[in-house]
């Protein structure tokens, strides 16, 4: 047993980290693994793999996951934000070099191999962007003088233009997405807010009139019998044949058909083979990270921790729920993995990296470690 007069650094992250988040957050954790082991089996018979490959790599990958959201956990926020711009300056680097050196798959480069191991860099890039923008947001409601906006506008050109040349259009969407919500949430004019939404109308536009695949996209979506529907087909097939209680573990049908079921489109697989009860308990645990951050970080007072963990909820929702809205063919198909659900090593370890960093903010941390990390701006009490 723990006392709270153990002072340990141990003792002192179980007493101030918000628990029912973090049991939130592993029980999504759980929910992948036993998601991985019905949805991915056919996959990996089907390209001449063992049965169990993706379901043991998705095993191996939380390992490293669990590590990295633990002690990502404990960092103080002017850790997290020197962790942040070490790590997204590293991811940008990766991404340059997957434009110059990364294999093509399907038009694309967003994959380069390191050490035998694959790596998408533009996932660790996101919740180390958020977290970058976040500070200088932060930063220009307390020095009006600092050019921070300026300085955050050119930090969203950067990362945009790369994942535009790889391209990455969902991600790139996303991108901006949070930083339009974080530029939002710091009080930015609504003149501004209305701008940045009409230029992001106009790329959107723009990639539809110039990028074939984003053009076929949207098409399909508008018009189903204009192109191949395969897949959002069988995962709205996969939702009408679970009904509320599905039809049992490993009974389902689609995943046998299905190129992406245990990664964009584990959704299905879940609703077929577990039911709508299931896939309602697994939006109620997203919703739950998300509400419960946004709540903690607006009882903070230090503007960079309710900034950052807001930008952070909101990127983990609203990846959450892309991934589940093109399942239940809401709108175009996109490269979306459904967090610590859907198979994939960089995308399980970049979200437990942003997770832990949600963690970390929302603390509730003593007044004298709240005083330290921001003497000038914050109260005499718990943040």
């Amino acid at each position: 047993m723990l006392h709270r007069d153990q002072r340990t650094p141990f003792s002192d992250w179980w007493w101030t980290v918000d628990k029912l988040l973090l049991g939130a957050i592993m029980a999504l954790m759980l929910g992948g693994v036993i998601l991985s082991l019905a949805a991915s089996p056919p996959v990996a018979t089907r390209i001449g793999l063992d049965p169990f490959h993706f379901f043991g790599r998705h095993v191996l990958f939380l390992l490293p996951s669990l590590m990295v959201l633990i002690g990502v956990s404990f960092l103080s926020p002017k850790q997290i934000r020197r962790l942040a711009l070490l790590v997204f300056v590293v991811s940008i680097l990766l991404i340059v070099a997957t434009l110059a050196f990364g294999a093509e798959v399907k038009g694309s480069r967003r994959w380069i191999t390191l050490l035998g191991v694959n790596i998408q860099a533009s996932e660790s890039a996101k919740p180390a962007f958020v977290v970058m923008a976040a500070w200088l947001f932060a930063e220009s409601t307390k020095r009006p003088e600092m050019p921070a906006t300026s300085m955050a506008i050119v930090l969203l050109l950067t990362l945009v233009s790369l994942l535009v040349m790889e391209p990455d259009f969902g991600q790139t969407m996303l991108i901006l997405m949070v930083w339009g919500a974080l530029f939002f949430i710091a009080g930015m004019r609504m003149i501004w807010v209305a701008g940045l939404a009409g230029a992001a109308g106009l790329g959107l536009f723009g990639a539809y009139l110039l990028v074939p695949h984003v053009a076929g996209r949207i098409k399909r979506f508008m018009n189903p019998a204009s192109g191949d529907t395969f897949q959002v087909d069988m995962a709205m097939e996969a939702f009408w044949n679970g009904g509320w209680f599905g039809l049992g573990p490993g009974e389902g049908i689609a995943k046998r058909s299905l190129p992406d079921s245990h990664t964009d489109f584990v959704f299905a697989v879940a609703a077929e083979e577990f039911g709508i009860i299931l896939c309602l308990a697994l939006v109620s645990l997203f919703a739950f990270v998300v509400i419960r951050t946004l709540t903690r970080a607006y009882s903070s007072e230090d503007m960079f921790a309710r900034f950052a963990a807001s930008g952070l909820a909101i990127l983990f929702g609203v990846q959450a729920a892309i991934n589940m809205a093109v399942n239940l063919q809401l709108i175009p198909a996109k490269g979306m993995t459904l967090p610590f659900i859907s198979y994939g090593g960089s995308s399980i370890i970049s979200l437990a990296y942003g997770v832990g960093m949600m963690l970390a903010l929302t603390r509730q941390r003593p007044r004298t470690e709240v005083e330290s990390m921001n003497a000038a701006g914050v109260t005499r009490s718990y943040a």
